[in-house]
Order: structure tokens, then C-alpha cells, then sequence
């Protein structure tokens, strides 16, 4: 049985490592660690001041979360993904946000419905204004609060996993072909359709919103260029 002093070093322990693990995380959608970089533990133990056991620990949920990879022998890295495995994740993206409308179709109170349309609004005004820096955040915010308010913390796991790895893809693809406003008659759609009640409608609206964004991300040079590389590489 191990001792009160053991246990509270084990609970420090683990402690640290959630916090690193959320810096790290940070740091990666940030951008300042780079996919394909690698991860030095021994900087990340001096930054935290740290021995290397919490930094493992970090990273090996940051790796079961699908946002590094152990190579062996080489070390740990920000995981790679390619075009096609990101259009692979959003169609089980789109099946978890269409659940997410109907579910918020069926218990959203009006005041929360109001709350996705004033959202919505100010969106529209910075699609109008071209202004992404703007619209992005806004964006992020309203399909979190669907997340959060489908009332199934499973889907928003998972969710929130699958975001977390289509990050700077989807930043990417928003941006493409006047998409910030075809974007956005996307969102208003599924406003209507939760507020309306509608579960069938709102799911088709939620599931069609991500489905056209993974078909937005198909359309860019990077996406073609891809798919023209392995046909010749064959």
C-alpha cells in the first residue's frame, strides 16, 4: 500500500502533467509547434521545470488524442495528416454534428436560440467585411455552443478530438471560394432549423454544413496538387 506522502507525489504528478499537456496542446494549435515537428522533452522539462515523467505522461494523451506520434527510436512528433485522412475525419465529423443539431432542435430554449442568432449576425457582418480574423473566433464559438448544448458529453469528446485535428484545416479551407459567406448561409440554415424544432431538418443542415466544407477543402491547389502526386507516383 503506498504511503499519504507517495500518494500526494502521484497526485502533484498527474497534476502537472494535465497542465502540460493543456500547454503543449496549446502550443500546437497555436502553430508554434508546427505538424511533422518534433517534440523535445528535455526543453519542454526545462521550461516546466520539471523531471521528464509528467512530460511523458502529457504526451502520451496528447498521442491517444491523435496529436502526436511516437516514432520509434526517434522520438516523439506533431502528427502529419494528410488531405485525404482529414476528408476521411470529416465525414465522422459530420455524423457527430448532425447528431448535435437534432439534439439541440429538440431541448434549446428560445433564449439560446437567440443567442446562435445574434452569433450568426455578427458573422454575416464580417464575412461582408471579408474580415476572417474576425469571423473565425465567432465561428469556433457557434459550433461550440451547439457541441455544448447537445447534451451528449460522448459526442463532444469525440467532437472536440476531431476538431482539434482538422484545426488548420479547416482555417485553411474557410477561405476558399468566397467562403466565408457561403459558410455562413450555412449556419443561418441550421439556426432556422433548430429554431424551428425540426430535428430531421437541423441534422441534414448540420451534416450538409460539414460535408460541404470537407468538399470546399477537396476544390484547393494543395488538395488537387495531393491527389495529382500519388496518381503519378502509382
Amino acid at each position: 500500500m503506498s504511503s499519504p506522502v507517495e500518494n500526494i507525489a502521484l497526485i502533484k504528478s498527474r497534476s502537472l502533467a494535465v497542465l502540460i499537456e493543456a500547454e503543449v496542446e496549446r502550443l500546437i494549435m497555436a502553430g508554434e509547434i508546427a505538424p511533422g515537428d518534433r517534440v523535445n522533452e528535455n526543453q519542454l522539462a526545462l521550461r516546466f521545470g520539471t523531471s521528464r515523467g509528467p512530460i511523458r505522461e502529457a504526451l502520451r494523451s496528447l498521442e491517444a488524442g491523435g496529436l502526436v506520434e511516437l516514432k520509434p527510436n526517434r522520438g516523439v512528433f506533431v502528427r502529419s495528416i494528410s488531405l485525404t485522412e482529414a476528408c476521411a475525419i470529416y465525414d465522422v465529423r459530420a455524423a457527430l454534428f448532425g447528431l448535435a443539431g437534432r439534439l439541440c432542435a429538440q431541448q434549446l430554449t428560445v433564449a439560446q436560440v437567440n443567442e446562435l442568432k445574434e452569433c450568426v449576425s455578427a458573422m454575416e457582418k464580417a464575412a461582408a467585411a471579408k474580415d476572417f480574423d474576425s469571423y473565425y473566433p465567432l465561428n469556433l464559438k457557434l459550433h461550440e455552443f451547439i457541441i455544448d448544448h447537445s447534451g451528449n458529453p460522448v459526442l463532444a469528446s469525440h467532437y472536440r478530438d476531431l476538431v482539434k485535428m482538422l484545426h488548420l484545416f479547416r482555417a485553411r479551407s474557410l477561405v476558399q471560394g468566397g467562403g466565408l459567406a457561403i459558410s455562413n448561409s450555412e449556419h443561418r440554415e441550421m439556426v432556422d432549423a433548430i429554431a424551428a424544432k425540426d430535428g430531421e431538418r437541423a441534422h441534414r443542415a448540420h451534416f450538409d454544413h460539414v460535408m460541404r466544407a470537407r468538399e470546399r477543402l477537396t476544390q484547393t491547389e494543395e488538395f488537387q496538387t495531393d491527389i495529382k502526386t500519388k496518381k503519378v507516383s502509382r
